[in-house]
């Protein structure tokens, strides 16, 4: 037996009922809770350090490294979002990571949408695009993800299609007349026991519901999937903010930080 026909008969003894009852797949809906873990890389700074100022900086950074994030989703459509959490030290949210956190995306794998809500400095924006293309290549290893079966699925992504949103001060050092296109490996585990399109963050594509996910220095594991919750999911499009692209939105970014970096510098002199 192929691989495809291992796949389909996984599908089908999953979810008997989805080729005979249109109703049932119509209404299909569920939550799934992600934990995301990256890992701190303090570069030739951090050889200098003592073990002991390494944990303490991991402990003050742990908002910004260990973050849970829910994705409500039905047939179509998904919302991805981060459960907001105090820290722990301070006691406080953290101010200036959030200007370049990962705001509500919304998904549409049906019409190849994305809607995305980000504040920066207290300026709304509503990121409006096509979703990311992703090609995949799919293997036949598997692995146990809770109690659901998955396969593993790998693909090459431009490392800025998946922080597009983010800021690092190396951004305006970059060549824009030449800019290099830096690529990140990405490791994914999908289920076809919920044969859906979706997957948390930038992540879709694959047939089925993607429960891990590794690129780069970061790793997102579903630590719980509820399907057909008895309080019915509800999946609101972001609709509040200035529509722009996510290239216009990185360029306002930058733009903007190059204006504060201009404006420190002619205080100091």
């Amino acid at each position: 037996m192929n691989l495809f026909n291992i796949f389909s008969l996984i599908a089908l003894t999953a979810f008997p009922f989805f080729e005979n009852n249109s109703l049932i797949v119509q209404e299909f809906q569920g939550r799934a809770y992600y934990f995301s873990k990256t890992k701190m890389e303090l570069g030739s700074w951090g050889a200098r350090m003592s073990e002991a100022q390494k944990k303490q900086i991991k402990s003050r950074l742990k908002n910004r490294l260990e973050k849970t994030f829910v994705l409500v989703f039905n047939k179509n459509e998904s919302l991805f979002y981060e459960e907001e959490k105090v820290d722990a030290i301070s006691g406080a949210t953290d101010s200036w990571g959030s200007n370049f956190a990962r705001g509500k995306q919304y998904k549409n794998v049906n019409e190849n949408k994305l809607i995305q809500a980000q504040e920066f400095y207290g300026k709304r924006f509503l990121v409006k695009d096509e979703l990311q293309t992703i090609k995949w290549k799919m293997g036949s290893e598997s692995k146990q993800v809770g109690n659901y079966l998955c396969f593993k699925a790998t693909a090459v992504v431009p490392e800025k299609e998946l922080s597009w949103y983010n800021f690092t001060w190396s951004d305006l050092n970059a060549d824009k007349e030449n800019p290099e296109i830096k690529l990140t490996q990405v490791e994914a585990w999908y289920t076809l026991q919920i044969p859906l399109q979706q997957g948390p963050a930038e992540y879709w594509g694959l047939p089925g519901l993607i429960l891990e996910v590794s690129a780069g220095n970061t790793t997102m594991l579903c630590s719980q999937v509820v399907i057909n919750p008895t309080d019915k999911v509800e999946i609101k499009t972001p609709d509040k903010g200035k529509e722009i692209t996510k290239l216009d939105y990185s360029n306002t970014i930058q733009s903007k930080m190059l204006e504060m970096r201009n404006n420190r510098g002619r205080r100091r002199g």
